[in-house]
């Protein structure tokens, strides 16, 4: 038996026909195996749902009760029998209830990485260093010059910006799932205790993370305060909200962005974001190219990203690579929220 075998790359995402079915699958599919809940990873309308209970409660949020036709919660290191093969899912360090997917046959095993980081996140499951034959790896930030800086010190550039504008507003930009409860997280780490301002379309998956026991300290949301209440304080918000005539109810607003994108300052700039924070969620290249070498896979498969660079690093190494050219995934949720009843055009 042959890698290929047993995962292939196909116009509804990869394939397991041995196991009867997809991992994160961009088409409805009789059965999904998802590894986490950002929207380009995580559709509705499959007949069977397989997942963390995390993911599945997200989904739950988004699409409602019937996104899926049935679903089924696997822990962390819980094997399953699908097919010929065998499933299990381990963390993925990315967003809570997020996962790697370790599918075995024949005496091999093939990680899918979904999206993953090897940074510190006080909001989810750590990752974990998966031992494979084959990796199949995300390469969001798959060049050389994306290195992320502490998380740690760019949040202190958010709050030495508050110090120094207690007039303005300070709006961050961040997607709704995993970063935004994040940033919540490393702003109360690093010791700020005001209450913290939510847009609408946050705050289902924040008080979902407050519920699961993550602790983001006093949270309100924005609707109904007035403009002058405003000044000097923080409000997390969708990316899309920060340059619309949602940001008019601030005084003065200074726009902020939580993205590994900000490292390219022309992102930035065309965004118009005054405070660019570089916090990803997503490994970087030093990430990458550590765990690569840490699975002791002798095969990875690239996908999602800057995924030349990153298999010609391989070759380099005597691995073989290749790129697996999948379409349908990219920036997750960044004009994407919960509905919340009432349209943002609504709460402007």
């Amino acid at each position: 038996m042959r890698p290929h075998d047993i995962l292939m790359p196909t116009a509804a995402g990869l394939c397991c026909r041995l196991g009867g079915f997809h991992i994160d699958p961009v088409r409805p599919v009789d059965r999904a195996v998802i590894t986490h809940g950002h929207s380009d990873h995580a559709r509705a309308g499959h007949g069977t749902v397989l997942a963390t209970q995390p993911t599945l409660d997200m989904m739950r949020l988004r699409y409602g009760n019937n996104f899926a036709g049935a679903t089924q919660a696997v822990a962390y290191g819980e094997t399953i029998r699908l097919g010929d093969t065998t499933v299990t899912f381990h963390p993925a360090g990315h967003v809570l209830g997020s996962a790697q997917v370790a599918v075995e046959a024949g005496g091999i095993r093939i990680v899918a990485s979904g999206d993953y980081k090897d940074a510190p996140d006080p909001t989810c499951t750590p990752f974990e260093i998966v031992s494979c034959d084959v990796f199949i790896t995300e390469a969001t930030f798959g060049l050389p010059v994306f290195r992320h800086p502490d998380a740690a010190g760019e949040v202190r550039k958010l709050l030495d910006s508050v110090a120094l504008f207690p007039e303005r507003a300070h709006l961050v930009g961040a997607y709704s799932l995993g970063k935004a409860q994040r940033v919540i997280a490393l702003i109360r780490q690093a010791g700020y205790d005001a209450p913290i301002y939510l847009h609408g379309a946050m705050e289902k998956i924040t008080h979902y993370y407050q519920a699961s026991g993550i602790a983001l300290g006093e949270l309100r949301p924005v609707k109904g305060v007035k403009k002058a209440e405003l000044a000097g304080t923080i409000t997390l918000a969708p990316p899309s909200a920060t340059s619309d005539l949602w940001t008019r109810r601030f005084p003065d607003p200074l726009t902020a962005f939580a993205s590994g994108w900000m490292r390219v300052r022309a992102r930035a700039r065309q965004r118009g974001v005054e405070l660019p924070l570089v916090i990803s969620d997503h490994a970087d290249w030093d990430g990458l190219t550590a765990t690569i070498a840490a699975t002791g896979a002798g095969e990875v498969w690239v996908t999602h990203g800057q995924e030349d660079a990153l298999v010609h690093w391989c070759q380099t190494k005597g691995l073989a690579a290749r790129p697996l050219d999948l379409v349908g995934y990219g920036d997750e949720d960044e004009d994407v929220g919960i509905p919340t009843g009432e349209s943002e055009a609504a709460e402007a």
